[in-house]
């Protein structure tokens, strides 16, 4: 990207519905509610020919340090420091208030260039505000509709006087092929088996299996009730202060991504607001916030779990995991808090009985006690995420699952039904992202959900998959005889 830029202004001003225009998708919370955004979210953007990088920022209001608006406004403050152009906000409809008067000394004192922007310009009356907006002393307004798209032209205008072209376009004499040239990407086929999901395998017969590359960049989203300390945890691998964190519960609304090293490996990380219980959900904006993190928990790899230590396993808790496993996602568990603990063996002992116990249905699963705050476990934690997407991609090679389909049938046949004993022929895997298997039986309808789950624990514990939800799916085999009439002797 040639230039980053951040939307900055007081609460209720747009800058959400700009970003998401700049974006061209609706990434940020949007609401009439003031102040909806609190954490500064950067991603690419375009405008006509302009590629650039777009910071949405939290409403600047004049408040305590030490308050929640205050560490908004110190977030605020951070992406204008990052940008190397400001747009600042001002409302047309409302006209200029005190408030735009006092940020927008401010935004002059950065020594930025700035675009003032005058956005709700289509409402009556909106010329009057717009006029006023020149008493902030940032130029010449251009007046806008972020949410209906009027007046971009003038926007990109504005952007490239204000940066220079040089700077705007600094590959505009760059080799034409270079320029012109699109990457398409062409959709996979349908896979073998609809009814699972999951990456298809390209050939379920072939035995050579690939190995897992563990460069790979990862996506990791980290999820939990509200004040289990998930911004923190995320500011504690980042090294620095990123997300707005504090001692009041749901601090966080929009699911922020944020790009991490981890030993070489590329990591997005992304951190959701917290789930409550679907009951006391209640007004629009939280039921979107909690939209978002589930958004973001269906994108992710891995999905790391952030129970507090100091009172886990709440129903909240494993409705969360339960959510998480029936999304086909991997799971790892952090218990947070880690410092507040007191006889600490006795505790992980009892933590780990309670989650072999509590989440019976994704055996093996890895907990890690960690503090977010100290920066204790951290490294820990990630070798298990590390580790447990590495079993998420595993694929094991189909004369390896029908030598093992065999000892168990020996082992345990297939149980008789209606009189008749139900036969399995043979099992590949189809898929993985995660572990998908298919199995040719007969009458799959019939087969006792017992008897389904006790293949699922073999393939868990024999290929050494604990951990991942692992998918088993019943088909009948093609009957070459099917639908013809029987001959009369």
């Amino acid at each position: 990207m040639s230039f980053t830029l951040a939307i900055v202004g007081r609460p209720n001003v747009g800058k959400s519905t700009l970003f998401n225009r700049l974006v061209g998708r609706k990434l940020a919370l949007v609401d009439d509610l003031p102040g909806v955004t609190r954490d500064r979210r950067i991603h690419s953007a375009k405008l006509y020919d302009l590629n650039f990088d777009v910071i949405d920022t939290a409403g600047l209001e004049e408040m305590p340090s030490e308050s929640l608006e205050g560490r908004m406004r110190a977030q605020t403050e951070a992406a204008i420091g990052e940008a190397d152009l400001i747009l600042f906000l001002v409302d047309a409809k409302a006209g200029v208030t005190p408030t735009d008067v006092t940020f927008a000394d401010l935004v002059r004192r950065s020594g930025k260039p700035v675009v003032l922007v005058a956005n709700k310009a289509e409402a009556r009356g909106a010329e009057a505000g717009m006029y006023d907006s020149w008493q902030l002393g940032l130029g010449e307004p251009c007046p806008i509709s972020a949410e209906h798209g009027q007046g971009f032209p003038d926007l990109r205008d504005a952007i490239i006087e204000a940066m220079g072209e040089e700077r705007v376009f600094p590959d505009e004499h760059a080799e034409k092929d270079t320029d012109d040239s699109v990457a398409v990407s062409i959709p996979a086929a349908p896979g073998p088996s609809a009814d699972l999901i999951g990456d298809d395998i390209d050939d379920p017969d072939a035995e050579d299996v690939p190995d897992y590359d563990s460069s790979k960049p990862l996506r990791i989203a980290i999820v939990g009730r509200p004040n289990a300390g998930k911004s923190t945890l995320v500011n504690t691998m980042l090294g620095e202060d990123r997300l707005l964190t504090g001692p009041e519960a749901g601090i966080t609304r929009d699911s922020i991504s944020v790009d991490w090293e981890w030993k070489g490996r590329k990591i997005k990380l992304f951190d959701t607001a917290g789930l409550r219980r679907k009951s006391r959900v209640q007004g629009k904006l939280e039921k979107l916030s909690v939209g978002d993190a589930l958004r973001a928990i269906r994108f992710a790899e891995v999905v790391i779990i952030v129970l507090d230590a100091t009172i886990p396993f709440e129903k909240q808790d494993l409705q969360i995991a339960d959510l998480i496993i029936r999304e086909g996602r991997a799971p790892v568990i952090a218990f947070n808090k880690w410092d507040l603990v007191e006889n600490r063996q006795m505790v992980l002992a009892d933590l780990r009985e309670k989650t072999e116990r509590l989440l019976p249905q994704i055996r093996g699963i890895r907990a890690v006690p960690i503090s977010g705050e100290r920066n204790q476990g951290i490294d820990k934690l990630m070798a298990a995420v590390a580790t447990t997407d590495e079993i998420w991609n595993r694929r094991i090679s189909t004369g390896r699952l029908n030598r093992w389909l065999e000892g168990v049938t020996t082992h345990h046949p297939p149980p008789a039904v209606a009189g008749r004993r139900l036969k399995i022929k043979y099992i590949t895997q189809v898929k993985t992202r995660p572990p998908g298997f298919v199995i040719s039986c007969s009458r799959p309808e019939a087969f006792p959900t017992s008897y389904v789950r006790y293949l699922s624990n073999g393939l868990r514990e024999t290929f050494d998959m604990p951990g991942v939800p692992i998918r088993v799916v019943l088909r009948a085999s093609d009957n070459p005889f099917a639908g013809r009439a029987r001959k009369k002797r």
